[in-house]
């Protein structure tokens, strides 16, 4: 698959989700998914943005209760398919019924992409032909301003350990980025499906000058119908985590032989890595 088809796939996937609302059914969205707030300003970029929140079932039972946090991007395709372009990961089913099983909850921020600005701010070095690059900037916003807004405001676990960053596509390269840009940050990783081929070279020279210092487990998913040009790279920077400190046990590379680069298939597999990342029964 060639790279300016796989760009065109990823920027029609998620630019066309803000114009496809006419036809979309009522809200699938549970009660415990609110918007945090529609205009959150992002001082980093000079820029406004819809901030989702998903709290767990007991959130409002026990007031004395904290919860790790769990910050995500593409937020309008994580909870409501009526704001979903081609189907929502479900999240929030998801964790409702992690919780009832295993009596953990969670926190989920979904960060709405940025339509047009969607690849600048998910790339975190230029490319040469697709431009791009405020990654660093974008980063920053969720550590310097948003993590510690909701820190304040919500009844979070702070600490590393109990902080994931996850996405797919370009949302799984930034946030394979983000670990190793702020590894007091962040301990765990979702990263679905990333599109690894449009900063390899970079991204590959930042894990190899960054590596960790402490325990980071990362779950990486990848389908075999996705073609070479993302599937050569994921399997290229397994290498990478390992010279990098990851240790062998604190990282994952699943891959299905019917996975597309489709919402359906992250959907399917986000259970399974809320399972790993979490040890949950």
């Amino acid at each position: 698959m060639k790279k300016p088809f796989v760009l065109f796939l990823i920027s029609l996937f998620f630019l066309l989700s803000s114009k496809a609302q006419q036809n979309k059914p009522t809200s699938s969205a549970l009660p415990t998914v609110k918007i945090l707030a529609d205009s959150f300003y992002i001082p980093q970029l000079n820029r406004y943005r819809t901030i989702r929140i998903c709290l767990p079932i007991d959130y409002n039972a026990d007031l004395q209760k904290r919860y790790p946090v769990i910050y995500m991007h593409d937020g309008q395709n994580l909870f409501d398919k009526k704001t979903a372009y081609a189907g929502e990961w479900g999240v929030d089913e998801c964790l409702d019924s992690l919780q009832k099983r295993s009596g953990k909850g969670f926190i989920v921020v979904g960060i709405d992409n940025g339509g047009t600005k969607r690849l600048d701010e998910l790339t975190p070095w230029s490319h040469k032909k697709y431009g791009g690059g405020e990654g660093a900037k974008y980063i920053d916003f969720i550590v310097q301003t948003l993590k510690p807004f909701v820190d304040k405001n919500y009844r979070t676990l702070p600490k590393r350990k109990n902080t994931v960053i996850g996405g797919s596509s370009l949302g799984g390269l930034i946030s394979v980025y983000a670990a190793f840009k702020y590894p007091k940050i962040f301990g765990k990783v979702i990263s679905f499906s990333p599109a690894y081929w449009i900063n390899l070279d970079s991204i590959k020279v930042f894990i190899h000058n960054n590596p960790l210092k402490y325990r980071t487990k990362i779950y990486s998913y990848a389908g075999v119908k996705e073609g070479n040009e993302m599937k050569d790279p994921f399997a290229e920077i397994e290498s990478y985590f390992k010279k990098a400190g990851i240790k062998e046990k604190n990282h994952i590379q699943s891959q299905s032989i019917d996975g597309e680069h489709k919402e359906f298939y992250w959907r399917r597999e986000f259970p399974k890595a809320m399972a790993w990342l979490f040890d949950l029964n």
